[in-house]
C-alpha cells in the first residue's frame, strides 16, 4: 500500500464513520512496538523486512538502547478494505483512517497509558502466549474497563510455543485455552465489582425511598408505583469476555509477521469442507471435532471413544506447526515446496533456496497470513467508529466528571450525538503536552512546493542577493561596477532563509504541543477557545478558565508532525499555542459556561522517588529552572517543587523514570550539566508493643498516658497513645478514598457554622494564614484549625515544620498512594460497619475493653485528614464531634459562640468551654501525625486518646497565648507518650514480580535476600517451564536491582515488574533500644557500647533522614580533627 499523503489524510478525517482511534496496551516486552512496525509496513513507512526490528515508534535513543517504550507515540495509517453489501454484490473498496497510539508497558510509565486511553474508542490488548497475564496486563485491562473502551485481545508471540517450549499443537491449544480463561476471569472480576457497587447504590436509594414513604402519607397507587421502581435491573455480561468465535481474539507472532483470526480460517476452509462460513466461525474454536469420513462436525458427546483432535488443532495449528518444523526447526526443502504449493503461494526461487530460514518463514507467512490484514480488519469490524464510540462511552464519562449536573445541555448533546458541524460547541481533551524541538517544527511546517515554484523562489532570492551585494559595493566607494553573475556557482545556496547563527539560537528551544482528541465541533487555526483546568467545575464557571488562541494544528506521524488548517470531530491531533496555559492536561471548550472537565483523569503512576537538583555551574540556575518547568509540563507523571531551603526537587515514578527525566533535562530542556542528590524515598513511623519494653514513664498511669500542664497552669490535658491493630491500619489505608469523601461531605454541610465560629473565636494570627499561590493542577494548601469539621483534607500550609515543601510533597505522595489502593468510596455506614467488625475480630482479649465503642468516638484521621491514624474522644463529655455519625442526626460540632446582649462580643469571662481547646487539639494531632519523633516522617497505625483538656483562666490570662501554649504542650506530650512504646521505622516497598526458569531461582533469591527483600510466593506457570516469584522489596534497595538481577541470572530472569506495595517493617528493631536486663548488659555492655546489627541499621536510616532534613543528630561530629593544621597535601 503506498504512503499516505497529507491530502488523503485531510479527506479521510472528514469521514468519521471510517475512522478508528485505537491504542496498543500490554505488559512490558509483550510486543507492542513490533506489532506497530508490522502495521506501519503496510503504509510503506518502513520496509516489511525490517518490521518488528526497526521499532519505528521508539524514536528516543534510550528507547532503542533499552528495547522498551517510554513515551506514547501516535501515527495515522491508511487501510483499504473491500466490502460486499450483499452476497451477490461486487466488492466495493472503502478507505479507512486508523489513528494508532503505541503506549509503554513499563510500570514507571503507566501514566502514559492513562493519557492514551481516554483519546481512543478501542484498544488492542497484547498478551504474551508464554508469560500470560502479568501485573501490567491487569492494569491495562482495568484501564479499558474504567474508560469504557472496547478491547480486542491479541495473543502474541505464538512462535515461542513452538521454538522455545516445544509444545505440540494439542498442548498449545490446551495452553491457550487456559490463558483465555485467566484473562476472562480478570474481566469478570471487573464486572462483578461494578455490579456490587450498583447493587449497593440501589439498596441505599431503596432505603431512602422507603423512609420517605413511611414519613409521608401515600395512597395505595403511589405505593404500587414506588414498589415498581424498587425492582433491581440486572445487566448482562454478554460481549464482555474474549472468545475467538466472536472475532475479538487474534493469534499472532509480530516478530515473524503473521496473525490470524478464526474468521480467516473459516473463509479458507469454507469451500474445502463444504460448510457454511457462519457455522465454521462458531465451531473452529472449542470442543468441536471433524469426522474424517462423513466430514460432519461432532460435539464432544458424539465422539464415542474416538481419539479425534479439535478442529482448531487439526485445521489451524498443525498447519502452522508444519511450516515452522520444515523451515526453522528442521530444514526440509521438499516439505517446504509441498506446503507452498498446497497453500497456493508464490515464493521466488531465490527465497526458496535462501539459507536464512527466518527470511523464508517470514516470506511464506507474509503471503499466507499477513499480520496487518488480520489486525486491521479486526480493528475495523470489532472496534467502534468515533460516532458510535462516543454515544456509548461519553454519557458514562460525563457522569463521572466534577459538577456533571451543571454541564450545558448543548455541550452534552454535541458530544453524545457527535455533532461535527462548524456551529457545534468545540470540546477537546488535551491528555498531555509533548516537547518538540523547534528545528523539528520548522522542518515539518515547510510547505511542499512544486518544481516551478521552487525555481521561481530561487530566482527571486538570487536577484535579492545580487541587489544587496551591489548596494554594499556602492557604499564602500567602489566606482567600478562589476558584472554580478547570478549563477548558482557564484553565490551560496540560500534556499533556506534561516542563517546558521539563527538556526543555532533557535533549534535548541523546545516547544510544547498538546496531544488531544476532539469530541465535537471543528477546530481551526486562529480560533479562540477556553482552557478549563483540572480544578474547573461547571458550578463555578469563572474559576480556572483561560482564553487561548490556536496557533498550529498537526496530525502526528510518530515523531514527525504534518500541518493542518482544521480538524473535524473524532480525530486525534496535535495543537499549538497552549504553552503556559496547560500544565499537564486540560479541556478545550468554545463556551466559557457549562463546560466539561475531562482533566480530572487519574494518571495511574504515582511519583515516590525524589531527588534534589542543582546546576554544576551556579550561574546557570535560571536555565535549570526553566528546563524543570518544561519537563514538568512535558511529562504526565513528574512533579517539580521548590523546598523552603531553596532546593529544587523532582518526584518521579521509579528508577527508570528518574533516569529518563535527568537525561531529558541535561540534553533537551536545560542543556547544562546538572548534579543530582542520591534518590530519596519516604519512610513512615509507628509504635508497637513488645515484651522487652522499658517500664512506663508515669508509674501511676497506664503505658502511653500522660497528664501535663502548661507553665502558666492555665491548660491541663490528659492524653494517651496506643498502637492500632495491624488489620485496622490496613483497613484505613485501603479506604482512604472513603475518608476523604466523608470529610468533603461534612465540610459542605457545616461550612456556614464553621465560618461563624471561626470569626468569633480565632485569633487573627490563626485565622489569617497566608496561602501559597498553587499552580494549575496542584492542590491548594491550608492547615488552619477547622472548628466545624476536623480539618481540611486538601492540604496543609502553616508556619510550622509541616509547611515545608518537602513535607507537603511527601504527604501529597502519600495521599495519592493511599487513594490508588481503593477503587471506590464506601458509604459512611458501610465503612463504619466494616471498621467495627475488624476491631471486634482483631483486638486481643486483654484489650477488648480499651477498643470497645471506639468507632463511635473517632474524631479525626491524620495526617492530612485521610491518614491511617485516629484521634479518639475519650472525655465522655462530647468534646469532639463523632466523625462517623450521621451529620443530620447530631448537633453541630461547634455551636455559634455565646454573645453578650449588650455588646455582641463573645463572652469569655466565666468558665471557658472545653471546645475552646478543640481546634488546637485537632491542629496538634495533624501536626504530630505528619511529623513523627524519630525523623519527622508521617506516622502510621497510631491511636491518640484525649481523656481530658481543661482551660483554667488565671488573673493574668491572655487569650493570645492560648495557641502557642496549647500546641507546645500537646506536641511535647504526644512525643513523650510515643517514646513510652517501642517505635519502629516503616520502609516504602515495591511488590516485585519476576518470571524466571528453574535454573535461575537460586540466583533470584540471593539477589532479593541481599537487598532485604521478602519472598511472598513462588508459583510455577502451568504449561510452561517458568516460575513466577512474588516478593516485597524496599524502594531504597531497588535502585540497580534490575541490572544486578540481569547480570546474576545471565539474562534468564525477565525484567521485574515493580508496583507499589505499601509500607512495611523491614528490620524489626527499636532505634532507641538500650540493654536493660542482665543478659543484655552482659552481651552488649552498659550504655549499648556494642549495638545489635539491626539497631545499627535502623539508627543509620534515622540519622540519614535527620541529617538530610537538618535535624539534630546525637553524637554526630560536625568537624573532625578541627585542631589539626589543614594543608593542601593532607
Amino acid at each position: 500500500m503506498p504512503p499516505i499523503t497529507p491530502q488523503q489524510i485531510t479527506s479521510l478525517q472528514k469521514n468519521s464513520e471510517n475512522i478508528r482511534n485505537i491504542c496498543i496496551l500490554a505488559h512490558v516486552d509483550h510486543g507492542k512496538t513490533s506489532l506497530s512496525d508490522c502495521l506501519l509496513a503496510t503504509n510503506g513507512i518502513i520496509s516489511p523486512k525490517l518490521a518488528g526490528r526497526v521499532r519505528y515508534l521508539d524514536s528516543r535513543p534510550d528507547e532503542q538502547l533499552r528495547g522498551i517504550t517510554m513515551e506514547s507515540s501516535a501515527i495515522s495509517l491508511y487501510f483499504k478494505l473491500m466490502r460486499r453489501s450483499g452476497n451477490d454484490q461486487e466488492p466495493v473498496a472503502e478507505d479507512y483512517l486508523i489513528n494508532l497510539i503505541d503506549s509503554p508497558g513499563h510500570i514507571d510509565f503507566s501514566s502514559e497509558v492513562s493519557t492514551a486511553s481516554r483519546l481512543c474508542d478501542g484498544a488492542l490488548v497484547l498478551v504474551d502466549a508464554v508469560e500470560g497475564v502479568c501485573s501490567q496486563t491487569e492494569t491495562v485491562l482495568r484501564q479499558t474497563w474504567i474508560e469504557h473502551i472496547r478491547p480486542v485481545l491479541v495473543i502474541n508471540k505464538m512462535d515461542r510455543l513452538i521454538t522455545e517450549l516445544k509444545l505440540s499443537p494439542m498442548e498449545a491449544y490446551t495452553h491457550i485455552t487456559k490463558l483465555l480463561e485467566v484473562i476472562n476471569a480478570v474481566m469478570g472480576s471487573f464486572f462483578a465489582g461494578e455490579r456490587m457497587e450498583e447493587d449497593l447504590r440501589w439498596r441505599e436509594q431503596a432505603e431512602k425511598r422507603r423512609a420517605k414513604k413511611d414519613s409521608t402519607a401515600e395512597t395505595d397507587i403511589g405505593t404500587e408505583a414506588d414498589a415498581d421502581t424498587l425492582n433491581f435491573e440486572g445487566k448482562d455480561d454478554e460481549g464482555l469476555y474474549f472468545a475467538p468465535e466472536n472475532g475479538n481474539v487474534i493469534f499472532a507472532s509480530a516478530i515473524d509477521g503473521w496473525a490470524f483470526t478464526v474468521k480467516q480460517f473459516a473463509s479458507i476452509y469454507e469451500r474445502k469442507l463444504g460448510l457454511k462460513r457462519a457455522i465454521l466461525e462458531k465451531v473452529l474454536w472449542g470442543d468441536f471435532y471433524l469426522d474424517p469420513k462423513t466430514r460432519r462436525v461432532l460435539g464432544q458427546k458424539h465422539l464415542k471413544g474416538r481419539n479425534l483432535k479439535p478442529m482448531f488443532v487439526q485445521l489451524v495449528l498443525e498447519t502452522i506447526w508444519a511450516v515452522y518444523e520444515s523451515t526453522v526447526l528442521k530444514r526440509d526443502q521438499e516439505k517446504v515446496e509441498k506446503i507452498v504449493k498446497s497453500l497456493n503461494l508464490k515464493v521466488l526461487p531465490r527465497d526458496m533456496k535462501s539459507k536464512d530460514t527466518k527470511a523464508l518463514l517470514t516470506t511464506i507467512f507474509a503471503q499466507w497470513l499477513p499480520l496487518s490484514t488480520a489486525v486491521l480488519v479486526s480493528v475495523i469490524e470489532q472496534l467502534p467508529s468515533p460516532p458510535v464510540g462516543q454515544k456509548q462511552r461519553i454519557p458514562l464519562i460525563l457522569d463521572a466528571t466534577p459538577g456533571y449536573e451543571d454541564i450545558h445541555p448543548n455541550v452534552r448533546k454535541a458530544m453524545v450525538e457527535f455533532d461535527e458541524s462548524p456551529d457545534a460547541p468545540v470540546v477537546a481533551y488535551v491528555s498531555k503536552m509533548v516537547a518538540i524541538p523547534e528545528s523539528e517544527l520548522r522542518k515539518n511546517t515547510r510547505k511542499q512546493l512544486s518544481a516551478e515554484e521552487m525555481r521561481e523562489m530561487g530566482r527571486q532570492k538570487r536577484m535579492a542577493l545580487a541587489r544587496k551585494l551591489a548596494e554594499a559595493a556602492n557604499e564602500a566607494g567602489d566606482t567600478t561596477t562589476d558584472h554580478v553573475s547570478t549563477s548558482n556557482t557564484d553565490f551560496p545556496d540560500v534556499s533556506n532563509p534561516v542563517t546558521d547563527e539563527e538556526a543555532q539560537n533557535t533549534e535548541d528551544k523546545e516547544h510544547l504541543i498538546g496531544f488531544a482528541r476532539l469530541f465535537s465541533g471543528t477546530i481551526k487555526v486562529g480560533q479562540e477557545l477556553y482552557v478549563l483546568g483540572p480544578k474547573y467545575n461547571p458550578s463555578n464557571p469563572t474559576e480556572h478558565v483561560q482564553r487561548v488562541t490556536v496557533t498550529e494544528l498537526y496530525y502526528m506521524m510518530g515523531r514527525d508532525l504534518q500541518v493542518l488548517d482544521e480538524v473535524p470531530a473524532g480525530n486525534v491531533f496535535g495543537i499549538g499555542g497552549l504553552e503556559g496555559k496547560i500544565l499537564k492536561n486540560g479541556t478545550l471548550c468554545s463556551v466559557d459556561k457549562g463546560g466539561v472537565n475531562f482533566a480530572g483523569l487519574d494518571m495511574g503512576g504515582t511519583p515516590i522517588v525524589r531527588v534534589a537538583l542543582e546546576p554544576k555551574n551556579p550561574s546557570e540556575l535560571n536555565k535549570m529552572i526553566e528546563g524543570l518547568r518544561v519537563l514538568e509540563q512535558a511529562d504526565p507523571c513528574v512533579e517539580y517543587i521548590v523546598q523552603d531551603n531553596g532546593e529544587h526537587v523532582i518526584l518521579t515514578a521509579g528508577e527508570l523514570h528518574l533516569e529518563r527525566c535527568l537525561k531529558d533535562l541535561r540534553e533537551r530542556f536545560a542543556k547544562i550539566e546538572i548534579q543530582s542528590s542520591p534518590p530519596v524515598v519516604p519512610f513512615r513511623e509507628t509504635i508497637v508493643s513488645v515484651p522487652d519494653m522499658a517500664p512506663p514513664k508515669e508509674k501511676d498511669l497506664p503505658r502511653g498516658m500522660i497528664l501535663a500542664t502548661t507553665p502558666s497552669k492555665s491548660i491541663t490535658i490528659k492524653i494517651q497513645t496506643r498502637p492500632l491493630p495491624k488489620k485496622v491500619t490496613e483497613y484505613l489505608i485501603q479506604n482512604s478514598l472513603t475518608i476523604k469523601k466523608l470529610h468533603k461531605e461534612l465540610k459542605e454541610k457545616e461550612g456556614a457554622n464553621r465560618r461563624a465560629y471561626g470569626k468569633a473565636n480565632y485569633d487573627e494570627d490563626i485565622d489569617e494564614i497566608p496561602k501559597e499561590q498553587a499552580k494549575e493542577g496542584e492542590v491548594e494548601a491550608s492547615l488552619e484549625p477547622q472548628p466545624g469539621v476536623p480539618g481540611d483534607e486538601e492540604g496543609d500550609n502553616n508556619k510550622d515544620s509541616l509547611t515545608t515543601a518537602a513535607a507537603k510533597g511527601e504527604l501529597e505522595e502519600d495521599d495519592a498512594l493511599l487513594e490508588a489502593q481503593q477503587t471506590r468510596a464506601l458509604s459512611v455506614q458501610e465503612f463504619r460497619t466494616g471498621l467495627q467488625e475488624i476491631f471486634d475480630k482483631e483486638c486481643p482479649l486483654n484489650e477488648r475493653e480499651i477498643w470497645a465503642g471506639v468507632v463511635d468516638k473517632i474524631a479525626a484521621f491524620g495526617p492530612r485528614r485521610i491518614g491511617p491514624n485516629i484521634l479518639v474522644d475519650a472525655t465522655g463529655t462530647g468534646m469532639f464531634r463523632p466523625l462517623l455519625s450521621d451529620p443530620a442526626a447530631t448537633e453541630p460540632a461547634f455551636p455559634a459562640p455565646e454573645t453578650d446582649a449588650t455588646d455582641g462580643v463573645a463572652s469569655d469571662a466565666v468558665g471557658h468551654r472545653n471546645t475552646d481547646l478543640t481546634p488546637y487539639l485537632y491542629h496538634s494531632f495533624q501536626l504530630f501525625t505528619s511529623s513523627g519523633p524519630l525523623c519527622h516522617e508521617p506516622l502510621q497505625g497510631v491511636a491518640i486518646f484525649t481523656h481530658s483538656a481543661t482551660l483554667h483562666p488565671t488573673p493574668d490570662y491572655q487569650s493570645q497565648r492560648l495557641r502557642g501554649e496549647m500546641l507546645t504542650l500537646v506536641q511535647s506530650s504526644l512525643r513523650s507518650t510515643f517514646e513510652d512504646w517501642s517505635p519502629r521505622l516503616l520502609l516504602a516497598t515495591y511488590l516485585v514480580t519476576i518470571l524466571c526458569p528453574p535454573t535461575a531461582l537460586g540466583k533470584v533469591y540471593s539477589v532479593l535476600t541481599r537487598r532485604r527483600g521478602r519472598i511472598l510466593s513462588e508459583e510455577m506457570r502451568e504449561g510452561t517451564p517458568y516460575f513466577t516469584v512474588t516478593a516485597s522489596l524496599p524502594v531504597r534497595e531497588s535502585f540497580g536491582f534490575s541490572d544486578e538481577l540481569r547480570k546474576r541470572t545471565s539474562g534468564e530472569a525477565a525484567s521485574p515488574a515493580m508496583g507499589w506495595g505499601g509500607y512495611e517493617v523491614i528490620v524489626d528493631e527499636d532505634p532507641w533500644w538500650e540493654p536493660r536486663t542482665e543478659e543484655e548488659l552482659e552481651d552488649w555492655g552498659e550504655g549499648g557500647g556494642v549495638e545489635k546489627e539491626g539497631v545499627q541499621l535502623v539508627k543509620k536510616w534515622v540519622e540519614e533522614v535527620r541529617i538530610r532534613k537538618g535535624l539534630f543528630v546525637q553524637g554526630r561530629k560536625l568537624v573532625v580533627g578541627a585542631e589539626k593544621q589543614k594543608t593542601l597535601k593532607r
